[in-house]
């Protein structure tokens, strides 16, 4: 197993990392729309969502991965009434390339966000 690591996302808030890799797999923690810097991005679940997509894309690149790699997604959202906001936020990241996906709404996400989104992935 290769932890990855990358100063490009945010820091882990807990004891685990950013991704592990296994054999040519990689599995993402779950991605928040926290800044790599720490900030908490506000607003709404797309504003939030674009975050949490720039995260998933540079711990995928830090692993030798990326969005055209992925092969399963799984997405915690706080509200399933945003689900077709975010649903479009989610479509120009896999546009052409439509991993296999879960979606469940949940009573509370870390840091009170609205969406939290983690991948597995093949590495090049």
């Amino acid at each position: 197993m290769k932890t990855v690591h990358t100063s490009d996302a945010p820091q882990a808030i807990g004891p685990y990392s950013q991704g592990i890799i296994v054999n040519n797999m990689f599995y993402s923690s779950g991605q928040i729309p926290l800044t790599a810097e720490g900030d908490l991005v506000t607003g709404n679940v797309q504003e939030q969502a674009h975050q949490v997509f720039k995260n998933l894309k540079a711990v995928l690149a830090a692993a030798g991965a990326s969005l055209d790699t992925v092969v399963k997604a799984t997405v915690f959202i706080k509200n399933m009434d945003d689900f077709p906001l975010l649903n479009e936020v989610y479509g120009e990241y896999f546009s052409t390339h439509k991993p296999a996906r879960s979606c469940v709404e949940v009573a509370r996400l870390p840091k009170d966000v609205l969406v939290e989104i983690e991948v597995i992935a093949l590495v090049k």
